[in-house]
């Protein structure tokens, strides 16, 4: 619909050099994340550089999962900023009329999904954004309904604690007005060694690390390893001495290879904390903070950086974004998944680094700020040696090599 107003006489006045809203398609491709649109002529309409990003870092799955109903989901697509008038000021996709047939597209969407696992416990699964360059929480709404039906409802926050819990805890739980009463870090031995550079021993510091962190919101922790074959008696319990030292709760789950049966000591554990142990849950910071010192506090507080630097960009990006009115928002951080730091290959717990932050954008619609550091892509590239070429059918019709 941008394009289209544009070619239809650009009535808003939006300046084509400054439209912020991205494309969105649902799959890996790099040569995407620059394009130039409308070449061709004029029929084609007019001709401007444009982005795509995947769906899980689209503003509208975030306001998806972010939404409390559906008069709720209208009114933050309606305030979505699609880019700029000809005098800087700030268009949406209200004022382009498109927020009502954008909640039309979602009217079931918005509804979550009911599923069962294989031993027919009831799963609520509803939105997907990831948690290195989106939100990383599922909906509240499903989250809601949840806390209706059931005695306990387990929810999970995407990848590393450093960014899916910290966006739980400092965005969802705010947005949807719950406080939460045990956290569960789940690891696996794999997972540390490979953090240690294939020693359990360094590789535990990141462990450590993130139970430090989780501390610092004042919930009731407990660890839940993984195990696998692999995994050596004197390996678990080398991991369940850091958590004692650590003070907080350890505990096998061996779901993979015995199903429920597997998660059940995990399950106890759970109750009994839920029973003995008492919640204080507080926010890293207060959202009446500036946006840098807002970056500064999960760069430093919760990376471990030692400071952070706002290219020039980034910082235009952030003054503007204050003058318009949206100082008050919460954070979300755009990293990779693999590092405390913006660098991928620094593993294990990362010190003395600078977190760089490269631009800032205004989500208006899902009511956060996005800080991208690093080289965080927000639409990805295949591989060196992609799934596809695994992938076959045979001359039964049976798909091969999925997993």
């Amino acid at each position: 619909m941008i394009d289209n107003h544009i070619h239809q006489g650009n009535a808003l006045n939006i300046d084509v050099r400054n439209i912020t809203w991205k494309r969105c398609m649902d799959l890996n491709d790099r040569a995407l994340r620059e394009v130039v649109i409308g070449l061709g002529g004029q029929l084609n309409g007019m001709p401007r550089q444009d982005n795509f990003v995947i769906t899980v870092a689209s503003e509208v799955m975030a306001i998806l999962c972010l939404a409390i109903d559906l008069e709720d989901l209208k009114n933050k697509l309606g305030n979505i900023i699609i880019g700029y008038n000809l005098n800087g000021e700030a268009v949406t996709a209200k004022e382009l009329n498109a927020n009502g047939a954008m909640a039309a597209l979602l009217k079931d969407a918005i509804n979550p999904n009911l599923v069962q696992t294989l031993e027919h416990t009831p799963v609520l699964i509803h939105g997907g954004p990831f948690a290195n360059i989106a939100h990383g929480c599922n909906s509240i709404r499903a989250t809601k309904l949840g806390l209706k039906l059931a005695d306990i409802t387990i929810t999970e926050a995407g990848f590393g604690a450093d960014l899916g819990a910290e966006k739980f805890f400092d965005i969802k739980c705010s947005k949807a007005d719950i406080s939460p009463d045990v956290v569960v870090i789940v690891t696996t031995i794999r997972a540390l060694k490979h953090n240690g550079y294939g020693e359990l021993k360094e590789g535990v510091s990141n462990l450590t690390r993130h139970i430090e962190n989780l501390k610092i919101y004042g919930v009731p922790i407990v660890v839940a390893l993984n195990k696998f074959n692999a995994d050596t008696e004197s390996e678990i319990e080398f991991v369940k001495s850091i958590c004692d030292k650590q003070q907080v709760n350890f505990e096998i789950s061996e779901v993979w290879e015995k199903g429920g049966a597997g998660g059940e000591a995990l399950a106890n554990t759970i109750i009994n904390m839920l029973e003995t142990e008492k919640s204080n849950y507080r926010p890293l910071y207060n959202l009446e903070l500036s946006l840098e010192e807002k970056i500064s506090k999960i760069a430093t507080s919760i990376y471990r950086a030692n400071s952070i630097y706002i290219e020039p960009k980034a910082r235009r990006e952030i003054e503007k974004i204050e003058k318009m009115g949206y100082s008050h928002f919460p954070i979300c951080m755009a990293k990779n998944q693999y590092s405390f730091s913006d660098d991928p290959t620094n593993l294990g717990a990362s010190e003395n680094f600078v977190t760089t932050i490269k631009e800032v954008r205004i989500m208006a619609g899902a009511e956060f700020v996005v800080a991208l550091t690093g080289n965080v892509m927000v639409m990805p590239g295949l591989p060196k040696n992609p799934s596809a070429e695994n992938i076959d059918i045979n001359k039964d019709g049976i798909v091969i090599g999925l997993f």
